[in-house]
């Protein structure tokens, strides 16, 4: 067998370069291997629900996208002090009581809203719905600080007398909370679970839910990532301590990832889930379909906790297009990772270049960045990225990257869209790049669906 990673040890007299020459003249011949599936093998999005600092729902949040309007602002929190951050602002009373609000968490309500969002806008007769047929499978990068870091400075403010702990605390921070709260939020009986992938989570929440329906352990999928990190302050002061947390005169300036003048990472917290149904049962109740999952990937460096690896990340964006059948030249858009820190982006961007720049996509593909307007959503990044580019394939505009005044030369990528969003001839590929700390890469390959 040419195509796959075994082929190294099969041939081992051949170069890596000729291996990915090999592997693609096999993905033009079997182009497109998803829509070669039966139809109860096929994966597509019928809903999406989300929050993010600039937009509570697709359409506001595409617009804001489009407006180059950032939702970073300055933010206060407790022992760190004045920075900035990526803070939501929703109706959060839409879908849960005060009461149910204040003995869950941040992160189960931020998921309770894109899950109802994302139903509503399904067109699925929610009422009727098997409920012990619908898995929540949602990506988290941790889960519990908030609380734990609460209710040590309130017994701090009691001589730490541990009797006026909170009696709520161990729900609110077993690992599954944000999933079981949604759960419990909507009378879901079926498997209900997160994903700790650190920050390639929201890309994983997703390709957890494709796998399960392809084995019909359930029917419906909610899938994606959520955030509540904004509401730790020890997110900010490890990023501090490691002269990565960004900062600027003017907030919504200070994530610029490609920069030459970047500084950090903005924190901020987020949610995006989507309806993931099987082609067959959304053609059948005639859905809107927002896109189809052609592939995935997922990785690991193996070789640092923080410091990311290219070769691997390039690795992971070889492997979603082998396993799409689908050459990097057919790519219209990546979705870049790049979080603004100088190693991260330039890692990235080598990764990038390996895979499109030296195959022929470097003239077709364009690239752009989502943190750029709302900063980094961590377990959130992937999903909320993805969404934010979903829509391209209607209006064939690719969104732009904000704030890069002074582009870093080992960021510049051939079709790097700055400043200013560009109107493509037509959109049929997106390649969502997610990755997070200790090694962990995703990527996500999706298409319109026509």
């Amino acid at each position: 067998m040419v195509a796959g990673w075994g082929a190294k040890v099969l041939f081992p007299a051949f170069s890596p370069s000729l291996l990915f020459e090999l592997n693609q003249a096999m993905s033009k011949l079997f182009s497109d291997r998803t829509s070669q599936l039966p139809d109860d093998q096929r994966i597509v999005m019928t809903g999406v629900g989300l929050t993010s600092p600039n937009g509570n729902n697709l359409e506001d949040y595409r617009a804001a996208l489009l407006a180059g309007r950032s939702g970073v602002r300055n933010y206060n929190i407790r022992y760190v002090g004045d920075t900035h951050a990526g803070v939501c602002d929703f109706e959060a009373v839409k879908y849960q009581s005060k009461r149910d609000m204040r003995r869950g968490t941040r992160a189960g309500t931020i998921g309770i809203w894109s899950a109802r969002e994302a139903i509503g806008r399904s067109g699925l007769d929610w009422q009727n719905v098997d409920k012990s047929r619908v898995g929540i499978y949602i990506g988290i990068t941790e889960h519990g600080n908030v609380e734990t870091e609460n209710e040590i400075y309130s017994i701090s403010q009691f001589n730490y007398d541990t009797t006026v702990w909170s009696h709520h605390h161990n729900p609110r921070t077993v690992a599954n909370n944000p999933a079981g709260e949604i759960a419990l939020n909507m009378g879901i009986t079926g498997p209900h679970y997160t994903i700790g992938a650190a920050c390639a989570a929201g890309n994983a929440g997703i390709i957890q839910g494709v796998q399960m329906l392809r084995l019909h352990e359930c029917d419906l999928a909610i899938a994606g990532g959520v955030s509540e990190s904004i509401h730790t302050f020890g997110i900010f002061a490890s990023f501090k301590s490691q002269g990565a947390l960004a900062s600027n005169a003017d907030p919504t300036k200070a994530s610029r990832p490609f920069d030459k003048n970047r500084n950090g990472i903005v924190v901020a917290e987020g949610g995006c889930l989507y309806i993931l149904e099987r082609l067959s049962d959304a053609k059948a109740r005639s859905a809107n379909i927002l896109a189809e999952i052609v592939s995935y990937a997922i990785n690991t460096d193996a070789t640092d906790f923080v410091l990311p690896n290219p070769e691997r990340q390039a690795q992971c964006v070889r492997l979603a297009l082998q396993r799409g059948g689908v050459t990097p030249e057919q790519v219209d858009i990546v979705s870049t990772h790049a979080t603004g820190t100088t190693s991260g982006d330039n890692q990235e961007t080598d990764a990038l270049r390996q895979v499109f720049c030296g195959s022929g996509g470097g003239g077709k593909t364009r690239f752009n960045n989502t943190k750029s307007f709302i900063g980094h959503t961590m377990g959130a990044a992937g999903a909320l990225e993805l969404a934010g580019n979903l829509p391209s394939f209607e209006d064939r505009v690719c969104h732009a990257t904000i704030n890069v005044d002074n582009l870093d030369e080992q960021c510049a990528l051939d079709g790097l869209v700055i400043n200013q969003p560009q109107e493509l001839e037509r959109v049929d590929y997106i390649l969502n790049n997610s990755f997070g700390m200790l090694g962990i890469n995703s990527v996500l390959l999706v298409r319109r669906f026509a």
